[in-house]
């Protein structure tokens, strides 16, 4: 008499339509779906019109833009453990580096470019070296380049120039491609920043990276005995952050035609807002590019829709600190469902 294993005799169970909707509930952009969506819609009803309209669709778009820019890379530093807190700097100094060459020196504006996002990348590179050979915690590390970069950039702009505000005139070219708007409304970013969607979610679902940055996130010492080279991967994600970053400050530069040394601090909690929102958890390991999107979404709509609304715009605040906390609440629930399925849908041990 023939025996049969337990573990040949075991078949999956069927995907039916309402394992597929559970299956979906417990994905980590669940919690930001429903928070975007319920807020588009508060906002839609109590807004009306005037924030359905095209001008009012633009005014949290041009936010979208450039937030989910700088928030995506930062998700992916999240996801893998760590934190950056010196893109708000970052955006300063290098729209302080493009003024400062095409501006006050008059180089090619192609040349102050590609300076300004050369500057973002060696601060992230910084922060990566530091952080994965010293041990210390990023939080500490990004926080110092913060500091470091707002000194450097008010030092080095004043000595220079002489002033703390930079006008630059950019070519026809240059101002289409990176700072104008369409139909006079709907800013050229909003196009860069679908290219930075599509590209950072192939790296996190398609390429080897993404695998990478979750185990580093679940555990880097496991990670790291499994052959994942942590240190150059934490360090290459800091580097795309700091690109990320500087190349805001250059299209925010090309667009106003001009740069100042405080532009871009409120970048650095509002990316974190959007990634927390998006359902990434600060304990790493856990998120997703849609989440992280629809979070971006949810922070500019939040910020803009209530001028359309006619109350005071300080309640913005008030409803993007109720997010954040039942964001974190929802998240681990959403966590929590998601670990017990996959107990769940593991077969029978032979």
């Amino acid at each position: 008499m023939t025996s049969t294993s337990p573990v040949a005799s075991y078949a999956p169970p069927k995907q039916t339509l309402g394992s597929a909707l559970r299956s979906f509930t417990r994905r980590p952009q669940m919690g930001a779906l429903i928070g975007a969506t319920a807020v588009y819609t508060f906002f839609a009803i109590f807004g009306g019109a005037k924030f359905l309209s095209p001008a009012g669709t633009s005014s949290w778009l041009n936010i979208f833009a450039d937030l989910v820019i700088v928030a995506l890379p930062v998700s992916l530093i999240m996801i893998a453990g760590e934190l950056d807190l010196s893109v708000g700097a970052v955006i300063a100094g290098s729209s302080m580096t493009l003024a400062l060459a095409s501006g006050t020196f008059g180089l090619p504006i192609w040349v102050g470019m590609i300076l300004a996002l050369a500057f973002g990348s060696l601060v992230g590179f910084a922060n990566g070296w530091i952080t994965t050979r010293t041990g210390l915690p990023s939080f500490i590390v990004t926080l110092a380049m913060m500091f470091s970069i707002m000194g450097l950039t008010l030092g080095v702009t004043s000595m220079l120039a002489g002033t703390t505000n930079i006008a630059i005139v950019p070519d026809e070219t240059t101002k289409a491609l990176f700072g104008t708007f369409i139909s006079g409304q709907f800013s050229t970013t909003i196009v860069w920043a679908l290219v930075f969607i599509a590209v950072i979610a192939w790296i996190q679902s398609v390429s080897p990276w993404g695998n990478w940055i979750y185990a580093i996130g679940g555990d880097a010492i496991s990670a790291r005995a499994q052959g994942i080279q942590v240190a150059r991967v934490k360090t290459w994600l800091f580097i795309w952050s700091g690109f990320a970053a500087s190349f805001v400050g250059v299209t925010q530069t090309i667009t106003y035609n001009g740069a100042g040394v405080s532009k871009g601090q409120s970048f650095v909690f509002n990316a974190i807002i959007a990634v927390v929102i998006g359902g990434v958890l600060l304990t790493g390991g856990y998120g997703s590019v849609f989440g992280v999107v629809l979070g971006a979404i949810t922070f500019s709509v939040v910020s803009q829709g209530i001028y359309y609304t006619g109350w005071d715009a300080n309640w913005a605040s008030l409803i993007i600190g109720v997010l954040v906390l039942a964001a974190v609440l929802t998240n681990n629930m959403f966590r929590r469902l998601a670990i017990s399925a996959g107990t769940k849908m593991k077969g029978p041990k032979s």
